[in-house]
């Protein structure tokens, strides 16, 4: 199934998301600004577009793959989530786990965008939950 998702270009240099490959979950972002994340640190970087969620969904925001591998760059809050009702900036969290400084550049793809549904749950509270195999057993307790 396929959604429209409006999006503002609220910088001139801001590029659309895109997929590099038919097929991808993801939409790169990309950067409008020249930034230095010295090793260690965190920065906000500008993206310059604003998007309209369909109903029902949100936008994750995810690190790429080949910045980790290779810059040890990745997105702090990660996924970092967009709520459907969010019309401000979509500005992305990088970290600099690495040694050295990293300069993300004008028009980098630094992130990507993935969207998808959100399930609309009624809590209820309750004094007991169903019985499984796994029961309460927690981190390490499939023995793998």
């Amino acid at each position: 199934m396929e959604y429209n998702v409006k999006i503002n270009l609220v910088h001139e240099d801001a590029k659309l998301p895109y997929r590099a490959n038919e097929g991808d979950a993801g939409l790169d972002l990309f950067s409008i600004e020249e930034k230095i994340i010295k090793a260690g640190e965190v920065e906000l970087v500008n993206t310059g577009i604003q998007i309209e969620l369909p109903k029902g969904t949100e936008a994750q925001i995810r690190p790429r793959s080949g910045l980790a591998l290779k810059h040890s760059i990745t997105v702090l809050n990660s996924p970092g989530t967009i709520d459907e009702g969010y019309r401000g900036e979509i500005k992305i969290i990088l970290i600099n786990h690495g040694k050295t400084d990293f300069k993300v550049t004008k028009h980098m793809r630094i992130a990507q965008m993935i969207i998808a549904p959100v399930l609309k749950v009624n809590l209820i509270q309750s004094d007991g939950l169903s019985k499984t195999d796994r029961g309460i057993g927690g981190f390490g307790s499939s023995g793998k």
